[in-house]
């Protein structure tokens, strides 16, 4: 049965946005984003439990074990696969003999305490500039919405490494990491927030605020913010996984985290001149990284097809769009007969003039008189 398509009087209509346990319900129900959420979650707990699992093998992240390094060789690790032993899980690092596996461990703690950070002060900093731009004066939003856009025109990464340059070394590198990344990429979540807002605030619960009396805080924190939750929710899952290659591209470039500190970034910066001699030391923190923004992005990508209602609106309206329409896989047509070959109306039933002498059959000769 084929669908059909929406009259000309028809106005297609999205879905209410589905509630906490529906969308719960349905990331269960994909295989795919479950398992990034065990990643991510198992991440979090190395992170958390970083101090914990450096003393349970029972290494310092800022050891040095000079003696499991070939000095005849440059300083690459003894034994196989970096030096992995019982006392080494992962091997040490080729050059100085620190632990990689606490070095690691503690990266995690950096590399994803500077994502989350990053994106906290992004979606802070953008939800007010843009709610400010949507319900304040006229000059107020050409002012924010001028703002935007130089912040989006700018290159950040040659402005956060100008910025990380000049800040003195005392000031703590993951703070201004975090601050750094966060204050230059908050204008993509206002310009999405000032989108939303100037279309929610002409709907009638909001007019009816507006019109008891109700302040513009109390509108964006009563009316507002519930609604935006779901967009911004969306969004931010989007951020998390370019905050953590932002973090580990400053700190490859060496103006982000500095050394004793571990990042996997600062570990990929050193790993750049043994990934001949120790392939192990390259590997790791190369693997982690590629996994955790693997997970991050396919866990955003099902949160944001389960928050967005007009997705699966537009994959339907498209759906039946297309199943209406000619087929180009099934048998093409057979051939109709043409014009020249078709039965016409028989010539009694033309119509012709009035009075109009119609011919007959042919006379005989008339005979010859005498």
């Amino acid at each position: 049965m084929t669908p059909q398509k929406p009259g000309a009087g028809e106005v297609l209509t999205a879905s209410p946005a589905p509630g906490g346990r529906q969308v719960w319900r349905r990331l269960l129900a994909r295989r795919a984003a479950v398992a990034a959420g065990l990643v991510i979650l198992l991440l979090a707990l190395v992170a958390v439990a970083a101090p914990l699992l450096s003393a349970l093998e029972g290494q310092d992240p800022t050891g040095y074990h000079n003696d499991l390094l070939d000095s005849a060789a440059g300083g690459v690790p003894t034994g196989s696969f970096g030096g992995v032993g019982a006392e080494h899980w992962l091997g040490v690092e080729p050059g100085t003999g620190r632990d990689v596996f606490a070095r690691l461990v503690h990266g995690a703690r950096i590399s994803l305490l500077v994502a989350v950070g990053a994106t906290f002060v992004q979606v802070t900093l953008g939800v007010l500039l843009g709610l400010a731009a949507g319900l304040g004066s006229r000059v107020l939003d050409q002012l924010i919405g001028n703002t935007t856009e130089v912040m989006l025109a700018l290159p950040s990464l040659v402005f956060a490494i100008s910025l990380m340059a000049v800040v003195p070394s005392g000031f703590p590198r993951p703070l201004l990491l975090t601050l750094v990344i966060g204050l230059l990429g908050w204008a993509g979540t206002s310009r999405l927030v000032r989108a939303q807002t100037l279309s929610l605030r002409q709907l009638d619960y909001v007019a009816a605020a507006r019109l008891a009396g109700a302040s513009r805080w109390r509108i964006a924190r009563r009316e507002l913010l519930p609604s935006l939750a779901a967009p911004v929710i969306t969004y931010a899952a989007v951020l998390l996984p370019s905050n953590v290659i932002a973090e580990a591209g400053l700190s490859f470039l060496g103006v982000g985290v500095k050394p004793p500190t571990s990042s996997w970034g600062q570990m990929l910066s050193g790993a750049t001149t043994w990934f001949r001699a120790d392939p192990m030391y390259v590997l790791l923190p190369s693997a982690l990284l590629f996994v955790t923004v693997l997970s991050f992005t396919v866990l955003g990508d099902a949160v944001r097809t389960e928050l967005d209602p007009r997705a699966a609106s537009r994959l339907r309206v498209g759906t039946a769009r297309g199943s209406a329409g000619p087929t180009t896989d099934g048998p093409a047509p057979e051939p109709g007969p043409s014009s020249a070959d078709r039965p016409g109306p028989s010539d009694a039933s033309r119509p012709g003039p009035p009075n109009a002498a119609r011919p007959g059959p042919p006379s005989a000769p008339e005979e010859a008189t005498a």
